[in-house]
C-alpha cells in the first residue's frame, strides 16, 4: 500500500482501532527490497526520536537516541518507519485502548495489539512485534492477519526490551506472505531460497492443551486438515513426547521468573504507577524456588533437544492458533496457552485465517517448522496458505 492509503486509512479509523502510539507522518523510505511498504513497531522497540514508552505512564517521556537493530535493517532496505503501535504493559498481560478490528467489542489479543491491529485494519504493510508467550501468534489469530514468530534468536534483539531472556522472541505481522518473507530476509540477513516441496506431509498436532479449544476451534482445524488432505497432501497424526505435557507450566514459570528478574526494579521503583496484573506477576516470579526455575529450564532444553524426533515424522506441524475467537472486552488479552510451547522450543510458527466463527470474528491456526528451517517454511506456506480465508475488512 502507498504511505498515502495507510495514512487515509489511520484518518478513517484509528478514532476506533486506537493502534498507535505515536506517526510520523514525515516517514520517507528509502530503496532497497522493503522500498515503500510502510511499517509499524511495537512501542517496547526503539526507533530513534519516537517514545519508547512499554505501555507505561512511566516511560511516557521517554525518547529512543537510536533506532533497535531490526528497525535499522528494515530502514535501510528501503521500509518507511511510519510510527509506534500500542503494547500491553511491558509486553505482559495489562492491555492498552487497542480493539481488535474485525469487531470492536473484542480484544485484539497482546502483548503486539497494536501490531496486529494496524496490519489488520489496512494501517500498515506490515508491523513488528515480540512474542514471550504468545504475543505475535494470538493477536494475529484474533485479528486475521499473518503472524510470524521466527527460530528463537534468529532476528536480533538490540533496543528492545528484555522480559524473559530464556524466550523473547522478534516477530512480524504483514498483510500478505511476500512482504512477510520480504521482511524476514532482511531482519535474518537470509535470502536463501529453498524449493518448496510439492506434497507435503502435514502432522494435526493438537498439543497437550486440546481440551482448551472451543468447538468451532476443533470443527475449523479439522476441517482445515481436510482440505489439505483433499488436495493430496499427506495428512497424519502427531502425539508430542511424554515431557511436553509439562513444558507449557515450564514456559509460564520461567517467564514470570525471568520477567522479576529483569523489570522487577519497576514494580519496586514506582508502586503506584503498574497495573495491578504486572505487580502480581513480578511478585510471583520473586516467589519462585530457585531449583524450580532451573528444573523449567531443564525440561525446556530436554523439549527443545526432542525436536528432531517430533520433526522427523513431518514437514509441517498444524495446532491451533488461539482456543477460539477472540474474547469479548478490552480488559485482558486472551490465553497464550496454544503458543507457550512452541515459543519456549524455539520453532518457527507462522499463524493464519483459517476460518470465520459464526461471530464475524477469525479462527486462526498455525504451522509450526523444525528450528532453523524458517526459509523452508516460507517456501512451503503457499500450499498451506491457499487453504486459507483471509478477510479484506
Amino acid at each position: 500500500m502507498a504511505l498515502s492509503d495507510c495514512l487515509a486509512r489511520i484518518d478513517e479509523r484509528d478514532a476506533a482501532v486506537r493502534g498507535w502510539v505515536h506517526i510520523d507522518r514525515s516517514a520517507q523510505g528509502g530503496a532497497g527490497p522493503l522500498a515503500g511498504l510502510v511499517l509499524g513497531v511495537k512501542d517496547v522497540i526503539d526507533v530513534a526520536g519516537m517514545p519508547t514508552t512499554h505501555g507505561s505512564p512511566i516511560y511516557a517521556d521517554h525518547r529512543a537516541l537510536a533506532d533497535a537493530t531490526s528497525v535499522a535493517r528494515l530502514r535501510a532496505a528501503g521500509a518507511v518507519v511510519l510510527g509506534k503501535t500500542v503494547t500491553a504493559e511491558f509486553a505482559t498481560y495489562h492491555p492498552g485502548p487497542t480493539a481488535n478490528p474485525r469487531n470492536l467489542a473484542h480484544t485484539p489479543g497482546g502483548s503486539s495489539s497494536g501490531s496486529a491491529a494496524v496490519v489488520a485494519d489496512g494501517q500498515a504493510d506490515f508491523a513488528l512485534g515480540t512474542q514471550t508467550a504468545g504475543s505475535v501468534i494470538r493477536p494475529a489469530s484474533f485479528c486475521g492477519t499473518l503472524g510470524f514468530k521466527p527460530t528463537f534468536g534468529r532476528y536480533p534483539l538490540g533496543g528492545v526490551l528484555e522480559t524473559a531472556p530464556s524466550l523473547d522472541t522478534l516477530g512480524l505481522f504483514a498483510r500478505n506472505l511476500a512482504v512477510l518473507g520480504a521482511a524476514d530476509a532482511v531482519l535474518a540477513q537470509d535470502s536463501a531460497s529453498p524449493i518448496a516441496v510439492s506434497t507435503l506431509t502435514i502432522g494435526l498436532c493438537r498439543s497437550p492443551l486440546w481440551s482448551l479449544a472451543s468447538a468451532p476451534m476443533m470443527d475449523a482445524f479439522l476441517a482445515f486438515a481436510a482440505g489439505l488432505q483433499a488436495a493430496d497432501h499427506c495428512v497424519i497424526d502427531i502425539e508430542l513426547p511424554a515431557p511436553f505435557a509439562w513444558l507449557s507450566a515450564a514456559q509460564a514459570l520461567i517467564h514470570r521468573r525471568e520477567a522479576a528478574l529483569m523489570l522487577g526494579y519497576i514494580r519496586r521503583d514506582h508502586p503506584a504507577q503498574v497495573s495491578a496484573a504486572f505487580a502480581a506477576m513480578i511478585d510471583q516470579g520473586e516467589a519462585e524456588k530457585e531449583a524450580d526455575y532451573q528444573a523449567a529450564l531443564a525440561l525446556q532444553r530436554k523439549c527443545t533437544a526432542l525436536c528432531p524426533e517430533v520433526f522427523a515424522q513431518a514437514d509441517l506441524l498444524l495446532v491451533p492458533g488461539a482456543p477460539g475467537t477472540a474474547p469479548a472486552g478490552l480488559s485482558a488479552t486472551g490465553d497464550p496457552a496454544f503458543q507457550r510451547i512452541w515459543t519456549a522450543i524455539g520453532v518457527p510458527c507462522l499463524g493464519f485465517p483459517a476460518a470465520w466463527g459464526a461471530d464475524g470474528l477469525p479462527l486462526g491456526l498455525q504451522i509450526i517448522a523444525a528450528p532453523g528451517t524458517d526459509r523452508q517454511l516460507f517456501a512451503n506456506a503457499p500450499a498451506i496458505l491457499a487453504h486459507a480465508a483471509f478477510r479484506e475488512i
